[in-house]
C-alpha cells in the first residue's frame, strides 16, 4: 500500500533503516561487553540482532529497489541511494558484532582472559568505537552531512588504533 504514495514509503523506509542501524549498534555494544563478561542471554541477543540485520538488508533492500522504479523526487532518489548504502554498512556492523561475540565465546570456552594492560587498551578502543557508532547514527538520523564527514576520519583513527593495540598485544603474548 505504501508504494502508492512513494513519499510516505520513503519516510517509513528511513524509520526502518534507523531501526536496522540501532539493532546493529546494540549488537556491537553487547558484543563488546561479551569480551569482558560472558552472558548466555546477551550472546543469544547478539545472534538474534545479527539475524535481524540480515533480514532488514534483504527485505528493505528489495523494497528500496522496487521503490526506486516509482515516480519519486530527485531528493527522495538521493535519500534512497543513501539508504541502500547504509543498510549494507549496518549489516556489516552486525557481522562485526557477531565476529566479536564468537571471539568472546572462544575466550570464555578456553577460560582465557585479557591482561590488565590489554583490558585498559580495550576500554580506549571500545570508547572510540562507541563514539563513531554514535556519530554515525546521529548523522543518519538527522541527515547531517557535516557529522557524516567526520565518521570516516574517526574510522581511520580506529583502524590505526586497532593495529597498534594488536601489535602491543602480540608483544605482551610473546613476553608471556
Amino acid at each position: 500500500r505504501l508504494m502508492a504514495t512513494p513519499a510516505v514509503a520513503m519516510e517509513r523506509c528511513h524509520e526502518v533503516t534507523m531501526n536496522m542501524g540501532f539493532t546493529s549498534v546494540r549488537a556491537t555494544r553487547n558484543a563488546m561487553h561479551e569480551l569482558k563478561n560472558h552472558d548466555v542471554k546477551r550472546a543469544e541477543s547478539i545472534r538474534e540482532d545479527e539475524r535481524t540485520a540480515d533480514r532488514y538488508e534483504d527485505e528493505l533492500g528489495t523494497y528500496l529497489v522496487k521503490l526506486s522504479h516509482k515516480d519519486i523526487s530527485e531528493a527522495d532518489s538521493h535519500s534512497l541511494s543513501i539508504m541502500l548504502h547504509c543498510i549494507g554498512d549496518f549489516e556489516r556492523i552486525s557481522d562485526h558484532a557477531r565476529n566479536i561475540k564468537e571471539a568472546a565465546q572462544e575466550m570464555h570456552d578456553k577460560q582465557l582472559v585479557f591482561s590488565e594492560k590489554a583490558q585498559e587498551e580495550l576500554k580506549v578502543f571500545e570508547r572510540a568505537v562507541h563514539d563513531v557508532l554514535d556519530l554515525t547514527m546521529t548523522s543518519f538520523k538527522n541527515g547531517d552531512l557535516n557529522l557524516a564527514r567526520q565518521v570516516e576520519p574517526l574510522e581511520e583513527v580506529i583502524d590505526g588504533l586497532s593495529l597498534d593495540v594488536k601489535q602491543r598485544h602480540v608483544r605482551r603474548l610473546r613476553k608471556g
